[in-house]
């Protein structure tokens, strides 16, 4: 399996190259400046000539428009490891983290506060699949696109559903997690100081925790900075479920594999 990497990676890499020894088969990474695509070659012909080579292909890319370009022309899935737009294997480890924890998913409800960005849109498309109620607190300015959201709630089943608020309090009510994400990502550099201003009060603390069920836990998606969007005492504290949930990129993403190319596909005999 082809890994290809346009933005750095621990967690991403570091799973997917276990979970694919684990299960037999070999990974190659693939950083952005060790292919022919740094002198110009195309995303087509790339995914051409990888499809004859591999078993697969996971990409974590800037734009989700060059995933899909791939994904267009490949003839192997293409699993996508990140975009700016989605992160659906992270999502995928955070619902088998809640079904560990709660021996179910439908009928949770998983609050998100914070910048409305890739982990907020797969947390609501996955979620509410999974019949999950996942509530998003963002400020107005970053809040998750409204076409994501709508195709969410269209999704929904088991009684999963979304909804948007700009009141962090509201969204973890009653809550069995509350999850949080880095207020600058990747390409966000530029507007460090006004998303920090913007999301100061959606920090994830002891005392947004307690608007949560007793039982609820913390969630993260990690890398974290402690003391900006989520409290020390929150990571490293009883109820943080964190570093289950770094486990199961692992665990889920090994599934994925064997959904996907865990059973030799057929061929015609000659």
């Amino acid at each position: 399996m082809a890994l290809v990497f346009e933005r750095p990676s621990t967690r991403t890499r570091v799973s997917f190259e276990v979970g694919i020894r684990e299960m037999g088969g070999h990974p190659i990474v693939l950083r952005q400046d060790e292919t022919q695509l740094s002198r110009g070659e195309s995303l087509r012909d790339f995914a051409l000539v990888l499809s004859r080579f591999v078993a697969a292909l996971g990409v974590r890319a800037a734009a989700q428009s060059t995933l899909e370009e791939l994904a267009a022309n490949s003839q192997v899935p293409v699993i996508n490891m990140l975009t700016a737009e989605h992160h659906p294997c992270q999502a995928l480890a955070d619902l088998l983290t809640l079904r560990e924890r709660f021996g179910r998913l439908a009928g949770l409800k998983l609050a998100y506060v914070g910048d409305g960005n890739n982990v907020a849109h797969s947390l609501m498309l996955l979620g509410a699949k999974a019949g999950v109620e996942v509530a998003i607190a963002t400020p107005e300015e970053l809040r998750p696109e409204a076409m994501v959201a709508d195709l969410a709630g269209g999704a929904a089943t088991d009684g999963g559903g979304v909804t948007l608020t700009s009141d962090p309090a509201k969204a973890a009510a009653d809550a069995h997690a509350v999850y949080t994400d880095v207020w600058v990502s990747m390409g966000d550099e530029a507007d460090a100081e006004s998303r920090r201003a913007a999301l100061a009060p959606y920090r994830l603390d002891l005392a947004l925790l307690e608007h949560a069920r007793p039982d609820a836990v913390a969630l993260h998606c990690l890398p974290a900075h402690p003391g900006e969007e989520i409290a020390g005492e929150v990571l490293y504290g009883d109820r943080s479920a964190v570093w289950d949930q770094a486990e199961n990129r692992l665990h889920a993403q090994k599934a994925l594999l064997e959904l996907l190319v865990g059973r030799p596909p057929l061929r015609p005999v000659a």
